[in-house]
């Protein structure tokens, strides 16, 4: 399969949430029919609160045997366990709570108060991912990966200029003065993300229409950190009608 970046364009912000939602719960469906079992890769922000919260409200998220499902995160912020600050924390209420996932199954990212160092925290999460993976590979290949974009361009915590964005030999990498708080957070990194069968990025509004039309205008990954993201199989980003204003005609879908 050809691997092309395109664009879904939604009427508005709940349209949006709706839409992905249910793209999400057919694919994963059939994800499960064809190899057993699925793993996503999931932030925190606009895609807990848009996306996931849409997925736990949905009747069809019944049609889904939740048990073969894998949750990893691609960021957490570097705060207690329960701090509202957390990405997890939001997940919780928004996603876990409406399905039945076991806790087995749920792979949190480490928390400020479990006794280890930053660093620490960022070789253990990376010791589960390789544990899970395939051969030596270092994460396992997610088959959806659901990134949100900030109005600075940035996803994960992947920030413009920053130097984890050169980081290719590690999967897990600490941050420790991100723009925005909190200011200490883990990453996963490009090679991670980039390997996942499919990325999925959402975003809504017209704050992040420039950095929207910059990403995919081929800017910089410098300037412009969501445009480096590339899954294997699929990269769609769906966005509303606000955010789409720079969008190259060319590259605008009706389809999937």
């Amino acid at each position: 399969m050809t691997n092309e970046r395109r664009v879904l364009v939604h009427p508005d912000k709940q349209a949006l949430g709706a839409s992905v939602a249910a793209r999400f719960i057919t694919k994963i469906i059939d994800v499960i029919d064809d190899q057993g079992q699925a793993s996503i890769a999931v932030s925190g922000g606009s895609v807990s609160t848009l996306v996931l919260a849409a997925i736990g409200q949905s009747p069809a998220r019944e049609s889904v045997d939740w048990s073969k499902v894998h949750v990893w995160w691609v960021d957490e912020r570097w705060v207690p366990k329960g701090d509202a600050d957390r990405n997890d924390t939001g997940t919780e209420s928004d996603f876990f709570a409406h399905v039945s996932i076991p806790d087995d199954n749920i792979h949190l990212m480490p928390s400020s108060d479990e006794g280890l160092t930053i660093d620490e925290a960022a070789a253990k999460y990376a010791e589960e991912l390789a544990g899970s993976a395939s051969s030596d590979a270092m994460a396992p290949s997610f088959d959806i990966t659901l990134l949100g974009v900030g109005p600075d361009g940035h996803t994960a915590s992947l920030f413009p200029e920053f130097p984890q964005l050169a980081i290719t030999d590690r999967s897990v990498v600490p941050v420790d003065d991100s723009p925005k708080p909190p200011p200490q957070r883990l990453t996963l990194t490009y090679p991670v993300i980039n390997a996942s069968q499919r990325v999925w990025v959402v975003l809504s509004g017209a704050e992040k229409a420039s950095v929207l039309g910059l990403a995919l205008a081929g800017a910089s990954v410098e300037d412009v950190p969501v445009g480096g993201v590339q899954g294997r199989k699929r990269t769609v980003f769906f966005i509303d009608q606000d955010a789409a204003r720079d969008v190259p005609e060319n590259l605008i879908a009706s389809t999937y």
